[in-house]
């Protein structure tokens, strides 16, 4: 049984080292290529969402990267992507009207949509004149007063005053959620004006890093920024406790935050779970997911989605694939579940020498009695 212990845990490391490798990916892989979209024309702002064949996730929530439109050629919007990120989703009305999953290789990419249903692809440029540069940006958000209209971004690289766009006032910031405005600039800048009003009210010149910006201005134009989400939920990481089936190896925890579609982890099936004693297995997240999937066999089998409260420690029980008990105080157990989830070493006669018997495959296993608790609450996975 110690050389079984010793060969999972060999086993659980060596997953955790592929499940790095995603995440890695489109960190060293600067091939990217044209995603090219006609969409039908009551599909407003449309956006792509796209991921690789592992699960790695191309932008961090749905429903993706706003497509760019080109003025070129109307009706045509395009976004680019890591090459290795060859499905994707044509969707649009904030994530309302959506194609089904496309498969495209790994080149500049048209894509044609009549209807959500009827979606044809082309390898052959469906567009005329040059394909647009690729350039890398990142967004600055800022906050103005309510006098302010039209708001827009006016961005340049300092000293050598390259400018991002081609004449003042800049480029039109998109209104969104709690008053923010959100444009994007290309990496290279260092130095923006945030102006409104055709440009008759603005800020200073405001010298900031290449990274994701909030600003916030007042009515005269005075402005602080920072490179923290001011809205962001504010929660201390919590822990998941988790009693797996005993059938499912090498249990993992999906975690994210539902609508906005946030994910705590880069790829599925997520991260492995850990021994925590006394017949539980955990994992520690951030205290702001309130959305959570337990899977095992490498991703193969998996509970339905299961809700939580914000920044409380859960206890969940998966008694299969349709069942799964919730709960926010640790319930009462006799005994471990599973041969991976018990403190003690089992006392358990070693197989003859001459079987053939690998410890490995070896599976110890009992009964589990649940003591239900009050606040309990009973999650039942619905079939398709």
């Amino acid at each position: 049984m110690k050389a079984a212990k010793k060969v999972t845990s060999l086993l659980v490391s060596l997953m955790l080292l592929l499940l790095m490798v995603p995440t890695l990916a489109f960190a060293a892989d600067d091939e990217r290529i044209i995603v090219y979209a006609q969409v039908p024309e009551d599909w407003t702002e449309p956006c792509i969402w796209a991921w690789a064949d592992d699960g790695t996730n191309a932008f961090e929530a749905w429903p993706g990267e706003k497509m760019t439109a080109d003025e070129n050629n109307p009706g045509w919007y395009y976004c680019w992507i890591p090459a290795a990120a060859g499905n994707v989703i044509i969707n649009a009305n904030e994530g309302g009207v959506q194609t089904a999953d496309q498969k495209l290789e790994a080149k500049n990419t048209w894509v044609t949509i009549t209807d959500a249903d009827t979606v044809e692809i082309s390898y052959e440029a469906k567009t005329t004149g040059e394909i647009p540069e690729y350039v890398e940006m990142f967004e600055v958000h800022a906050k103005v007063d309510a006098s302010w209209e039209d708001v827009r971004i006016w961005a340049w690289l300092d000293p050598d005053g390259t400018n991002a766009f081609e004449a003042w006032p800049g480029e039109v910031m998109t209104a969104g959620e709690n008053d923010w405005y959100t444009a994007k600039v290309p990496v290279w800048v260092n130095s923006v004006i945030i102006n409104g009003n055709g440009g008759e009210v603005k800020t200073e010149d405001l010298a900031i890093d290449a990274a994701e910006v909030w600003v916030t201005v007042d009515a005269e134009g005075a402005a602080e920024f920072t490179y923290n989400d001011p809205d962001a939920p504010v929660a201390e990481d919590i822990t998941v406790y988790v009693q797996a089936p005993a059938d499912w190896s090498e249990p993992h925890l999906w975690a994210w935050s539902a609508p906005d579609g946030t994910n705590v982890f880069s790829a599925w099936p997520g991260e492995a779970l850990q021994d925590a004693g006394n017949g539980w297995l955990s994992l520690t997240v951030p205290g702001w997911i309130n959305s959570i999937i337990i899977n095992g066999n490498e991703g193969s089998v998996q509970t339905t989605d299961l809700s939580v409260d914000v920044g409380k420690d859960v206890w969940i029980v998966v008694e299969d694939a349709e069942n799964a008990t919730v709960t926010y105080e640790e319930p009462a157990i006799d005994v471990a579940t599973s041969d991976s989830q018990v403190t003690s070493e089992p006392v358990a006669e070693e197989a003859p020498a001459e079987s053939g018997v690998n410890p490995v495959v070896i599976v110890i296993a009992a009964v589990a009695v649940i003591a239900v608790v009050a606040g309990v609450v009973i999650v039942k996975k619905k079939k398709s």
